[in-house]
């Protein structure tokens, strides 16, 4: 499979979703690298199949979500009967996919209820950064749920759902046999002994030793490591922890990565920018990370 074929979903049709996904296309790399099948709906250009319509000027919020809702379904059907080797998804907006009648929180909730997979949301690095030979994998323990709620939503289940599923991937999408996987600290330096909470030493550390990860260990030093090559992956306990360290090292460069699924899906690292939207300065970077590594995930797992 030297050119797997991808289906790329547009998402959010007012977004920036489409000029990416077109400057995605002429880029030579990708065109070395896989054949695309773009989903969206009928009216933007590039299209290969339609899937909800969309006209110029439209805008409608659920009308937008339930476009790129639609789209999403299309792309994992085609993975699951084979038909497509992997799913590179453009972002959608998460309110707008709500108000369209897609009750998710996001993609990577969509993608375990189509599939009834356990499923972990990593962003990782697709190089190392300036003097750090480790290119960071952060994956998130809990996603989009409020912060009140991680307290209850962290569990000793939790934390082994996401080091079994890091390790996994880890190992078959990423080739790295024995994963070092850390666990990042919930509270202030790791709690400093019950000062700042007890999660860390009532739940965490347990949890950790029972998973076979290192730590728990403080935010604030957790990656770094890792970038310097102590860790192949950090598991966060929370969103917004996870994602503003991965973003500060690699914005533009990452990539997000669905582990966990019976296909590679990946999207890039950034949202619909529905401000900047059709002016022309849409930055494609990351989309085009995102569908070198899915192919490259793809051409992997067909050995």
């Amino acid at each position: 499979m030297s050119r797997p074929r991808l289906a790329v979903t547009l998402g959010d049709p007012r977004g920036i979703g489409p000029e990416i996904v077109a400057a995605a296309r002429t880029d030579a790399r990708v065109r070395a690298a896989a054949q695309l099948h773009v989903i969206g709906p009928s009216g933007l250009d590039g299209v290969d199949e339609a899937v909800g319509e969309w006209h110029p000027g439209d805008t409608s919020e659920a009308k937008a979500g339930h476009c790129a809702g639609l789209a999403v379904d299309r792309a994992i059907e085609l993975a699951l009967t084979g038909t497509v080797a992997g799913i590179v998804t453009a972002p959608l907006d998460k309110h707008a996919l709500l108000a369209g009648g897609y009750d998710f929180p996001g993609h990577t909730e969509l993608l375990a209820a189509r599939t009834g997979r356990r499923v972990a949301m990593m962003l990782a690095a697709t190089r190392p950064s300036a003097g750090s030979p480790n290119p960071l994998r952060v994956v998130l323990a809990t996603t989009h749920v409020p912060l009140r709620d991680v307290p209850r939503l962290l569990t000793a289940e939790t934390i082994a759902t996401a080091a079994a599923v890091t390790r996994d991937g880890l190992r078959d999408w990423f080739g790295i046999a024995e994963p070092r996987i850390a666990l990042c600290a919930l509270n202030p330096h790791a709690g400093d002994g019950g000062r700042f909470g007890t999660e860390d030493d009532d739940l965490l550390a347990p949890a950790a030793r029972a998973a076979g990860l290192l730590g728990p260990f403080p935010a604030d030093t957790v990656f770094v490591r890792a970038m310097r090559g102590a860790f192949d992956a950090v598991i966060a306990p929370y969103h917004d922890v996870g994602m503003t360290a991965i973003k500060v090292a690699a914005f533009g460069t990452a990539v997000n990565v669905t582990l966990g699924l019976p296909f590679p899906r990946t999207s890039p690292d950034h949202g619909t920018a529905l401000d900047i939207a059709g002016q022309g300065i849409a930055d494609a970077s990351s989309m085009i990370e995102a569908v070198l590594l899915c192919a490259a995930i793809a051409r992997k797992t067909a050995r």
